[in-house]
């Protein structure tokens, strides 16, 4: 199986430097740059892994993630934010998340988190 993550943030050079810490994993990986483009995006491709930034224009990461919450296919769905606070945690916590990460984001914690929520969802290992 190649797993199809999204990497879904308003700032282009971060989505390149996750695609970058990524790409060595045998990920097909995908980008949006908002949370309206991710949700074209999951519509068109099977996306199995989100990663949502939180303050996005247009459509949030929290918006996404009730959308994707109300699916009946479960998909690991990975929250992060520069300015995270508890109402914003607990949300996405009720929302089951599969993580969420407060920015910086170590790029080696990153791929762990990726590869665990892929390898426990459908049992993906990397290539």
């Amino acid at each position: 199986m190649i797993a199809n993550v999204l990497i879904t943030d308003d700032d282009a050079d971060y989505r390149e430097t996750l695609c970058d810490a990524l790409s060595r994993r045998g990920l097909s990986l995908h980008q949006a740059r908002d949370g309206d483009e991710a949700l074209e995006v999951i519509e068109r491709e099977p996306i199995h892994l989100a990663l949502l930034d939180v303050h996005m224009p247009r459509v949030t990461g929290l918006e996404v993630i009730r959308v994707l919450s109300e699916r009946s296919a479960p998909m690991p769905y990975i929250l992060m934010s520069a300015m995270m606070d508890e109402e914003i945690e607990r949300e996405a916590a009720r929302m089951r998340a599969y993580k969420i990460l407060h920015k910086p984001i170590r790029l080696k914690v990153l791929r762990d988190i990726v590869c665990g929520g892929l390898a426990e969802t459908y049992g993906w290992r990397p290539s």
